[in-house]
């Protein structure tokens, strides 16, 4: 009989408190918010780095224990956790920046953060993630709508300067362009949503686009609907392999993150499976 071993929980750090720096309006649709970070925060070295925040409801004990208050608390008084992208990170001065994408009063991210005022404070968890150009990559594509603008934004700042690849990104109007800095050899698509469906210009742009014959790495976040088509179609259609390709949905119209969460798992399963029957590399 063979003695049988159970490896321990791990525990991750308890969830720890950001107070607000400054705000700024960056463009109509987003704000951008720099948070005085917790002790202890650090650059985990991904683009695609990202926070948990975490909204509370309720006046709770610390140090915060999510699985504690979900055991204990009714529905009604469980704080709200929102996933968001870290634009960046100023070690020195301990300077977390988040930009929110919002639109009206709908949500509560994104209200949050039209109302922040320097002294306001949340919870932050992190940062997970799992993306970075990497820098001997023959061509980099990287493919988002206006959540993914904050990661897009901050690979195209650590790619090296004789970096070649394409960036699309579509965004609700002209007027939520933001300005950004990327190597001469990487060139932009802005598409503008409108009145539209978020994504519905994106396919048709992915598609028309001539990949090298080479070495591609690819970027493509944002909306779970067209995200699966474009994803359809770089690996089934262009057989990109898989390891270098960073794909996934953010988000998916109609529902809000706790909902997205529940149905993700099937999401990937589906999309899998359809490459698999595909035969995609």
């Amino acid at each position: 009989m063979t003695a049988s071993t159970t490896r321990p929980a791990v525990r991750r750090p308890a969830p720890a408190s950001a107070t607000v720096v400054r705000t700024e309006r960056v463009s109509p649709t987003m704000v951008r918010v720099v948070f005085t970070a917790p002790e202890g925060f650090a650059s985990n070295g991904f683009t695609d780095s990202y926070v948990k925040l975490i909204f509370p409801r309720a006046d709770y004990p610390l140090p915060l224990d999510l699985d504690r208050i979900r055991r204990d608390l009714p529905v009604g008084q469980w704080p709200v956790v929102r996933t968001y992208t870290v634009r960046s990170f100023d070690a020195p001065r301990r300077e977390l920046t988040v930009d929110f994408v919002v639109h009206g009063t709908s949500g509560v991210a994104g209200p949050w953060a039209v109302a922040a005022r320097p002294g306001d404070s949340l919870f932050v968890r992190g940062p997970g993630g799992a993306y970075a150009p990497d820098p001997d990559a023959d061509w980099h594509l990287l493919v988002g709508d206006e959540s993914a603008l904050p990661a897009i934004a901050a690979a195209l700042e650590a790619l090296p300067a004789q970096a070649r690849g394409h960036v699309v990104l579509e965004v609700p109007g002209p007027e939520s362009r933001l300005a950004l800095t990327a190597p001469d050899g990487v060139s932009f698509g802005w598409l503008h949503t409108g009145s539209g469906t978020v994504g519905d210009r994106l396919l048709d742009a992915v598609r028309g686009i001539e990949l090298p014959l080479t070495d591609v790495q690819a970027f493509v976040h944002g909306e779970a609907g067209w995200v699966a088509q474009v994803r359809r179609l770089l690996r089934v259609d262009r057989q990109l392999p898989g390891r270098r390709l960073s794909i996934s949905g953010y988000w998916r119209l109609g529902h809000d993150e706790e909902g997205w969460r529940a149905g993700k798992a099937k999401w990937n399963a589906d999309a899998e499976e359809i490459e698999r029957r595909a035969g995609a590399a």
